[in-house]
């Protein structure tokens, strides 16, 4: 009797072994999705900062500027006053450092920022319109935050 109660207890224990590892495996995606989610809370962040920083230049200015360092972002150096466009540099949530891989233009200003992380994304498809350019992409380094300025729209001329 005493080794057919061991027996069913080693099951008992095999099956709770089971259902644990399912459970943290569940648990683990989670955790990997709520860290894409805040990939792209952060990325829209740096991506509105530098659009920001680009329309909101000196009066007079009719060329963008783009930021030259993230930290131009925190206080804008064109202005004696205080602007800010980004509350703090965001630490990569995939990576959970403060460095981030940086668009550059020809001149070293920056236009866009993207992850260090060749982890492989789990999101590759039904991005936000500003994020298509995402799907498909293999990496959390694949997903570029870029702005792009877009032409101005022409004034409708008046009709008789």
């Amino acid at each position: 009797m005493n080794g057919f109660t061991f027996l069913g207890l080693l099951m008992v224990i095999a099956i709770m072994s089971i259902g644990l590892l399912a459970v943290s495996e569940i648990w683990s995606i989670a955790r990997k999705r709520e860290k894409e989610q805040e990939l792209l809370f952060v990325g829209h962040q740096f991506r509105q900062a530098i659009r920001l920083y680009c329309t909101h230049g000196p009066r007079g200015s009719q060329i963008q500027e783009y930021p030259m360092n993230l930290e131009d972002m925190l206080k804008d150096p064109r202005f004696p006053n205080m602007r800010r466009y980004l509350r703090k540099i965001y630490t990569d949530p995939i990576t959970g450092s403060n460095e981030w891989g940086l668009m550059k233009n020809p001149n070293g200003s920056i236009y866009g920022v993207y992850s260090l992380s060749e982890d492989r994304a789990m999101k590759r498809d039904n991005f936000d319109f500003s994020d298509v350019s995402f799907k498909g992409k293999e990496t959390y380094s694949d997903w570029k935050f870029i702005y792009t300025p877009t032409p101005a729209a022409s004034s409708p001329k008046a009709t008789n």
